[in-house]
């Protein structure tokens, strides 16, 4: 649960009392690759933090799976809409690799924040942070070319290449397998 803990710091640091509260509500799993943390047209209990291992978010488009998100270690993720409409989601969260998950439940996370000013500070920071990485991500799909996405995407995440199938890096990227190839090929 260091890691955890670490990583919870870097977005907003607990108090001592908050702390040990807040940790104990996480739950740990150790789980298989392909093993579905959210089924489709479930409600997300969940916010996950990925200590090991790697796990993609994504949703079924005229009979294909587009990937949304792809969670490496040491990464938040969730589906927002579902976790806090309680409704629910359209998205699937799945591992791609073994991994160890925390997930924290909806109903404690409310219950802490409301008891506790800055669990509900890391909760809006985490949602913020949220909101910022879906609008970054619609602007690359917007105005960058293929080659400046892939490219953005091995700066920040150049482990990458070698965790995930290419075919979801493609989907995440927003192109198809083939321009992937071609992108790649031209380094």
């Amino acid at each position: 649960m260091e890691k955890l803990q670490q990583a919870i710091d870097r977005i907003s640091p607990l108090k001592e009392e908050t702390r040990a509260d807040f940790i104990a509500a996480w739950k740990a799993w150790e789980v298989p690759k392909d093993y579905l943390l959210l089924r489709e047209n479930t409600i997300s209990d969940y916010i996950y933090y990925i200590e090991k291992g790697v796990a993609r978010i994504y949703y079924n488009k005229n009979d294909k799976e587009v990937t949304e998100w792809i969670a490496l270690e040491d990464q938040f993720f969730l589906s927002i809409t579902s976790f806090f409409n309680r409704t629910p989601s359209h998205l699937v969260i799945q591992t791609i690799q073994p991994s160890i998950v925390y997930g924290i439940h909806h109903d404690q996370f409310m219950k802490l924040a409301s008891q506790y000013h800055d669990v509900e500070r890391l909760l809006r920071k985490m949602v913020t942070s949220s909101l910022i990485l879906s609008q970054e991500r619609m602007r690359s799909i917007q105005f960058e070319t293929a080659q400046q996405r892939y490219k953005k995407l091995l700066k920040h995440s150049p482990q990458i290449i070698q965790q995930v199938p290419l075919s979801y890096i493609a989907s995440f990227l927003g192109i198809t397998l083939e321009t992937l190839s071609r992108i790649r090929a031209q380094k």
